[in-house]
């Protein structure tokens, strides 16, 4: 990746805080910069890579749509979800939510119920099918790919504990998981 940055770029630094530490992050008023750099390639792994395919096989091995996964993913980290909740989550319309749920009840995924504090309000919670495909494809999306081959022991290790730093400053994450806790 060039380094050079356009005419009338501005190089610096921008601060951000995580906690009680501020740090900066390099760039040039471009996105270059190793932050930028190591992002770019996390994305491009993720989104171009293993970690692509991986998931799309994943879903047609257990026999559920990807928005179908994302959904048990979210519904088992804050559960019980209610459907407002739900359309917050994927930043989406309560109609598309209700069509997501419709499809994860036909599935037998998951199960509307009433809400534990607000009985106007329905949870949507993971039944145990649901729970046992989750798992399922956890177990699999969680194998590294074949990438980290490439990296030694040690090297793998300080991947994992940037990588978990990266994750606790998040500030979406961050509250939510702790320490090396499951990703996928």
């Amino acid at each position: 990746m060039s380094s050079a940055a356009p005419a009338g770029a501005t190089h610096g630094r921008e601060a951000r805080s995580s906690g009680s530490e501020a740090t900066e992050i390099e760039h040039d008023g471009a996105g270059v910069g190793a932050g930028a750099e190591a992002w770019r390639t996390v994305l491009r792994l993720f989104l171009e890579g293993e970690a692509r395919t991986r998931m799309h096989e994943v879903c047609r091995g257990i026999g559920l749509p990807i928005n179908a996964i994302k959904a048990l993913l979210a519904l088992d980290r804050q559960p019980p979800a209610s459907m407002r909740e739900l359309a917050d989550h994927f930043g989406a319309d309560a109609s598309y939510c209700t069509v997501l749920v419709d499809s994860l009840e036909a599935q037998g995924v998951a199960r509307r119920e009433p809400h534990p504090t607000d009985r106007r309000v329905r949870s949507v919670v993971l039944t145990p099918k649901g729970r046992k495909l989750l798992a399922r494809a956890r177990v699999q999306l969680e194998v590294p790919p074949e990438g980290f081959a490439a990296l030694s022991a040690a090297d793998q290790r300080r991947l994992r504990d940037l990588l978990v730093k990266v994750a606790a400053a998040d500030p979406v994450l961050g509250a939510s998981d702790p320490p090396g806790a499951s990703v996928a």
